[in-house]
């Protein structure tokens, strides 16, 4: 939470610019508050006051800022407004705009004043913010807590890199981490960085399994994904304590503490600028894996990447093992992957500048992603969609070279609540046949074959 302190049109502009992204609580005289902009506050609490008051007396609660921007103190009657609120909150940064000194007051010039400037400020802080507020967090916890650490279904390398990173930073916090995932992994790669990276990441099936897991773990943290029951195995009313994400956020998201930040192109990114912040002693195995996470879902820098994602990286590069990624970042393809090609090229179909390739046998699903990786660069293609059934689904892996399409959102526009979405240049989902089909018949072939056929059609009129 952040308490802005003024009643100016910057106090409004600041308020209307965080609440994206956290609550805030404003406070000025009613007199100076301009009441055309008030409307522009949905989220935000107004406190406007009739006259000057004390500090300890404003209505806040037990409720502590994370920051207090300070920009017009003739709300507050105290006489020295910086002394009070370091007795209030002593470890509270302070954004202000007057010519005062003092630990902990980060000034900003009056001469060069501008919203940007206090915007960058902000997000400065809310980096170090969401480091050190999971630190704090994990260290209020009793030593020996259990810390169950959740990726995604099928977990990508970015998902496996950035649980190994979080499982090995709770465990230097004297907690007992686990870290699992749902589905397979199958892809050639991932397998191999598992192996290499000695990963101890554990499967789960059943869902007693989780239920358990849950029951005996005092601190449940989520990373690569922010949305329970979406492509993970938890249950769709779990409530995490800490979720780490990368991935944009359409809705709101529950949990203690949200580390949810789409500026990064990267959970892995995200993660290792977390470490970066808290000095956390990086070694060769958890930096390799992390910039193995970072290079594959940015595809090797290559697809939307951010100045985020190069500094993690330029910090992780001092410790990372060049042999050992490239070992696995070229693993031995399996014969079957290379059927899957084949089959892949056969039975491609161009709708407009949109390639579908459908595939009826698929030996494991990270062989779409190879494929739609290799497809994209095919001249008059903008867009390609590979899909195939697997355990009563089409799986699909979407990729875009169109910088004026977002095909995570048109994707998840068209199978709704989790069954498919993504970035804006690369996307997948699982769609049950029954969404598909008015009716799925007992056989599996025919089924598979019918719900082939039914996406097909359906990516036509996505893509037409």
């Amino acid at each position: 939470m952040f308490l802005i302190i003024g009643s100016g049109n910057l106090a409004i502009r600041l308020a209307t610019w965080c609440q994206s992204s956290r609550s805030c609580i404003i406070v000025g005289l009613s007199e100076k508050l301009p009441v055309q902009q008030q409307d522009e506050l949905e989220n935000v609490e107004v406190m406007a006051l009739p006259h000057a008051v004390s500090l300890n007396s404003l209505p806040l609660g037990d409720r502590n800022p994370t920051a207090v921007l300070l920009l017009d103190p003739s709300a507050l009657d105290d006489s020295d407004p910086i002394q009070a609120l370091n007795t209030m909150w002593p470890n509270v940064p302070i954004l202000t705009t007057l010519p005062l000194q003092g630990d902990g007051i980060d000034l900003v010039s009056i001469d060069d004043v501008s919203f940007a400037a206090i915007q960058d400020r902000i997000r400065a802080w809310d980096r170090n913010d969401g480091s050190t507020v999971v630190q704090h967090y994990l260290s209020s916890v009793p030593s020996g807590s259990k810390v169950a650490i959740f990726c995604h279904d099928n977990p990508d390398p970015d998902a496996l890199a950035a649980g190994l990173a979080i499982h090995e930073f709770v465990n230097t916090m004297d907690l007992d981490a686990k870290l699992y995932h749902g589905g397979l992994i199958e892809h050639q790669q991932n397998r191999a960085m598992v192996h290499l990276l000695d990963i101890p990441v554990r499967r789960l099936i059943l869902d007693w399994e989780v239920a358990d897991v849950l029951r005996e773990s005092d601190v449940i943290i989520t990373v690569d994904f922010h949305r329970p029951g979406a492509n993970n195995i938890l249950p769709e009313d779990c409530v995490p304590h800490i979720i780490i994400d990368h991935h944009s956020v359409e809705t709101s998201v529950a949990a203690d503490i949200t580390m949810v930040r789409p500026e990064f192109s990267a959970t892995s990114s995200m993660v290792a600028s977390l470490l970066m912040s808290i000095n956390f002693p990086m070694n060769a195995r958890v930096a390799t894996a992390l910039a193995f996470g970072i290079r594959t879902d940015t595809l090797g820098f290559t697809r939307d990447f951010n100045a985020v994602d190069i500094r993690a990286l330029s910090w992780l590069n001092a410790w990372v093992d060049s042999d050992l990624l490239r070992s696995i970042e070229a693993p031995p393809r399996s014969q079957q992957t290379l059927e899957s090609f084949s089959e892949g090229l056969n039975n491609r179909v161009l709708v407009g500048k949109t390639l579908l390739a459908p595939i009826s046998q698929m030996p494991n699903r990270d062989a779409l992603a190879q494929i739609a990786d290799f497809l994209l660069p095919t001249a008059d293609v903008d867009n390609v969609i590979v899909f195939g059934p697997r355990r009563g689904r089409i799986i699909l892996s979407a990729r875009t070279s169109n910088p004026d399409i977002h095909i995570g959102r048109l994707l998840a526009e068209r199978w709704p609540d989790g069954l498919a979405g993504g970035h804006k240049a690369l996307a997948g989902g699982q769609i049950p046949f029954e969404v598909l089909l008015d009716e799925v018949v007992d056989d599996v072939d025919q089924a598979s074959d019918d719900a082939l056929k039914a996406m097909a059609i359906e990516l036509e009129k996505v893509f037409n």
